[in-house]
């Protein structure tokens, strides 16, 4: 009886139509409404066609009242829909009252009749087609099963007539939304649509729900257990229903450029929502997202751009994952085909016999718009774009817009070209007929620059393959417009997007994916950096381009939306510094790692630090994993004062002669505690200030420990003597490091210093020989607008191989520095006061600080954004991590396990009864000692 095929059906789900998909046996869309038209009512009726002068033949099916025409749809679907614009009438009254028929005029006045001028055939057999078009002066009678209603509805369409006939668009937009909103006000929310008794209602209001160039108005309401939408027209069905508790994702959406838009997602990665509402006024879409937000707060933790960044660098999220997300944050629906998802053409070679994913020169320039990719026309644009007046731009069409969307969506969607393109197909040879012409034509065409759609990679091959049988045309050359024509390379549609989403996925594209995120989401889509990017578009792409409550004029506003829709939008900005390039996975041969070596030159993170040791790689990951699962082993209570910092070495793992555990406290004194014996082995006093950090020297024989009476101290274990003194700095010293015979000093003066360090051949002599390399100054801003002096540096950190190093200040400032050239990469604002820790993650890419201001913040090395802020209600004072999961101790004493990925924390471990200071982790991440204000000791195990 339906001529769809379910893969269409699952297609038209995709692109959001879902809705009007579910009711087979209609023949009724609406699709069969021009853009911007609302469906009001429905009446069983009865079409009567005049046989001779003794007899009428009727045709019984739904009279459908619309703003702007009159749709009978008859039950049987052998026939055709017929549409009447009401723009077209020529006389609406009683059937009988026009007198144009004199057999209807002998008839009683027990139904309607119009009088037009065109009318349109939709749809017969079902078949989806061009609709047919008759002309010429006509009368059509319909008789109304009820016919007491007969005058209201007539009342109506002569209203909604006078607001069709009037000259200025502005002025049929504007009476048609007072009718609209008048019907609105005289109904309600029905209660009896709650799915429980019980349920208790926190808001109702109007609102519209989007679907592809169709709006439906009608009321939401909003319980404590379900969000609903009852449509004003009953269409498609009387009520939709969504539970909260299934609601996994929500985004506030501009529609039609205002702040009025919200959808709802009750699953992680669909590229479908469950519902999208446009609302009237700003207030009720915020109060409702407000509301949503509220409740998901304790069921879905709420991403943003930054955290399915830090996801999708570190592996968690799919090149395809992570740009679907990047869609919904800026403003990408399939619901708005004005605003469609955006992908990018990734492969340049649609000729060859095969496919070489292994082959650069397979692979599109990421780092360059489609307009720019063909120099020569390129060239062309430029002159044209230097002879341009202000407002200048390089490209005359966008590379997104609803009409590219169904481009490519027309073997499933072919309703809604019809819709768009007034009831036509798009000429033969300009439709989607292959693959190859049409990426040829975007490097080649005088005004094509578009983009590809997510259906690119992903399963469904139905956008593909004409199954609908449907005539879309013949092609000059005699041919019929069918099935899309694949590269010589793809053996069949199922073939081609598995090689299309390999290609995607592959080391190329990863390496290279945020070069083209720079362009779409990020700091190249505007401003001079787009300018030298190639990357200008018409003014009115981009969000703010214009304001449209500034236009007086109903008329020039209304054109102005209706351009801005139909030409394409540049999706909302989510980056305003370069996106970071993606950690390419660790390889299985030498061949893999020498390639992404040479493309991790311009880097300062070297290509060495992509992990740890294989021996201990598992072992560590293994205990990450089960970080949530510590547990208290052993605790010793040893000082009187609270303890300031506790480091613990064990030597050679396995080859154990000792363990010692140093501390430094408040009162000035660097005490020496055995595990093994479990006593207090010495107490050393250097100085009438308090100590500040400590550390053990390779070999065991030496402890150096940093004061605030600006001087580092070495302590002799071996012979229980102090050996010697640096006076290095003209303030505190706060933090220190040591690796490979160099010692690194932070101090509240402002400055790191680096020093070479030759400790004395043998244990006990008088003096260690120290020279200074570097002097990290931190009185310089990176900033131009920010004037920074004098930047209290309060801790620091090294990578693992001492390429780089962070400092955090009292200002909140961090900053991280290249020390193989002693320059200053990057300074980030990242805490309203003192940065608590800082430090890189195993790999180098990343830097975590923490502050008083209890936030949680990740740092791209590469680019320094600030990729991802996470909030605690207290600061955390010190932490350990992996570069996924964080082991943080709190001001209250509580140790806390961190999902960055997941944006959450996901266990609350009791610890001290004071502040937890310090936090050490052996290499093999088994064992963890932790030291805090209550003067304790903890040593802590991991249950697997």
């Amino acid at each position: 009886m339906d001529n769809l095929s379910p893969e269409s059906i699952t297609a038209f789900k995709k692109i959001g139509a879902s809705l009007e998909r579910k009711l087979l046996k209609t023949l009724f869309s609406l699709l069969l409404l021009n853009l911007e038209e609302y469906y009001f009512e429905q009446h069983t009726a009865f079409h009567v066609q005049s046989q001779d002068s003794r007899e009428e033949r009727k045709t019984r099916g739904s009279l459908k009242i619309c703003s702007k025409s009159v749709i009978f749809e008859p039950d049987a679907i052998s026939q055709p829909i017929i549409k009447i614009p009401l723009r077209d009438c020529l006389k609406i009254g009683k059937r009988g009252e026009n007198g144009a028929n004199r057999h209807l005029a002998k008839a009683k006045s027990s139904g309607i009749s119009l009088i037009f001028r065109q009318v349109y055939f939709i749809k017969e057999h079902n078949i989806v087609a061009p609709y047919k078009i008759e002309r010429g002066k006509m009368e059509y009678a319909f008789e109304l099963e009820v016919s007491g209603k007969v005058e209201d509805v007539v009342e109506t369409l002569l209203q909604l007539h006078r607001a069709s006939c009037l000259d200025k668009l502005g002025d049929q937009t504007a009476m048609i939304t007072a009718i609209l909103q008048s019907r609105l006000a005289r109904t309600s929310f029905d209660k009896n649509r709650f799915q429980n008794v019980s349920e208790k209602l926190h808001m109702e209001c109007k609102a519209e729900m989007v679907t592809p160039l169709v709006t439906n108005p009608g009321h939401v309401c909003i319980t404590d257990t379900n969000l609903y939408f009852q449509p004003l027209n009953g269409h498609p069905k009387p009520v939709v229903q969504i539970t909260l508790q299934d609601i996994r994702r929500i985004y506030k959406r501009r529609h039609g450029l205002m702040p009025l838009g919200l959808e709802v997602f009750c699953t992680e990665d669909d590229l479908c929502s469950d519902i999208y509402l446009k609302f009237y006024e700003p207030q009720d879409r915020d109060d409702l997202y407000f509301y949503i937000a509220t409740y998901l707060e304790n069921h879905a933790a709420e991403h943003t751009a930054e955290s399915y960044m830090l996801q999708w660098q570190r592996g968690h999220l799919s090149n395809y994952q992570y740009l679907l997300h990047l869609n919904n944050l800026a403003d990408r629906s399939c619901n708005d085909l004005s605003q469609y998802p955006v992908f990018p053409w990734i492969i340049n070679d649609y000729s060859s016999p095969e496919l070489d994913l292994s082959n650069p020169e397979t692979f599109r320039d990421l780092s360059k718009p489609v307009g720019a990719l063909n120099q020569e026309r390129l060239e062309r644009l430029l002159t044209r774009y230097q002879e341009m007046p202000e407002p200048k731009f390089m490209y005359g069409s966008h590379y997104s817009s609803p009409g590219y969307v169904l481009f490519y969506l027309v073997r499933i969607a072919p309703e809604y070209m019809l819709c768009l393109q007034n009831g036509r197909f798009d000429n033969a040879d300009r439709m989607f007929n292959s693959i190859a012409e049409t990426w040829k034509n975007c490097l080649d065409g005088a005004t094509d620059f578009k983009e590809l759609i997510p259906e690119f990679y992903d399963e469904d091959v139905s956008f593909l393959v004409n199954s609908l049988k449907l005539d879309l045309g013949k092609r000059q050359g005699g041919q019929m417009v069918d099935d899309v024509e694949l590269p010589a390379w793809a053996s069949s549609p199922q073939d081609f997007l598995q090689k299309n989403k390999a290609a995607l996925e592959s080391s190329y594209a990863s390496e290279h994916l945020h070069e083209w995120i720079d362009l779409i989401f990020g700091y190249k889509q505007k401003g001079s950096e787009a300018v030298g990017a190639h990357n200008v578009f018409h003014p009115l792409t981009y969000e703010g381009g214009v304001d449209l409550n500034s236009i007086e004029d109903p008329d020039e506003k209304v054109a102005m939306l209706t351009q801005i829709l139909e030409f394409g939008q540049t999706p909302k900005q989510l980056f305003v510094t370069p996106h970071p390039r993606r950690i390419t996975p660790k390889f299985k041969s030498v061949s893999q790692a020498s390639s992404y070596t040479a493309s991790m030159t311009d880097s300062p993170v070297s290509p060495g630090e992509e992990s740890f040791e294989d021996l201990t790689e598992e072992s560590r990951s293994l205990a990450w994993n089960n970080i949530s699962k510590l547990q208290l082993h052993e605790q010793y209570k040893i000082h009187k004062e609270p303890l300031e910092m506790s480091v613990a070495n064990q030597v050679c793992a396995g080859i154990v002669r000792f363990q010692l555990i140093f501390q430094e406290v408040i009162d000035s004194t660097l005490k020496m505690f055995s595990k093994e014996s479990k006593m207090l082995q010495r107490s050393i006093s250097f100085s009438n200030m308090a100590l500040s950090s400590c550390l053990l020297l390779p070999g065991d024989t030496t402890v150096i420990s940093s004061s605030w009476d600006n001087n580092v101290y070495f302590y002799s274990i071996a012979f229980g003597r102090r050996q010697d003194t640096l006076m290095g700095h003209d303030d505190a010293v706060s933090k220190i490091c040591w690796h490979n015979d160099r010692l690194y000093s932070a101090s509240w003066d402002s400055t790191v210093k680096v020093w070479s360090g030759v400790p004395a051949d043998m244990p006990g002599t008088k003096r260690h020989q120290f020279d200074l390399l570097a002097e990290l100054e931190h009185d310089v801003s990176v900033s131009p607008t920010a004037k920074l002096s004098g930047q209290r540096v309060d801790t620091i950190n090294l990578n693992t191989v001492s390429t780089l190093l962070v400092s955090g200040t009292k200002e909140g400032m961090v900053n991280i520095w290249d020390l193989t050239t002693a320059t200053l990469l990057h300074q980030i604002s990242c805490h309203s006061g003192t940065v608590c820790d800082a430090a890189f993650s195993p790999d180098s890419r990343h830097v975590l600080s923490t502050g008083v201001d209890g936030c949680l913040n990740v740092i791209d090395v590469q680019t320094g954004m600030l990729i991802s802020s996470m909030a605690s209600e207290e600061p955390q004072r010190c932490f350990v991590w992996d570069g996924n999961s964080v082991l943080s101790g709190s001001r209250s004493g509580e140790l806390l396990v961190w999902d960055l990925l997941g944006a959450k924390i996901s266990e609350r471990i009791q610890g001290h009864t004071g502040a937890v200071t310090c936090i050490w982790m052996n290499e093999q991440c088994s064992s963890i000692i932790t030291g805090g204000e209550d003067r304790q000791i903890m040593f802590w195990k991991l249950q697997y």
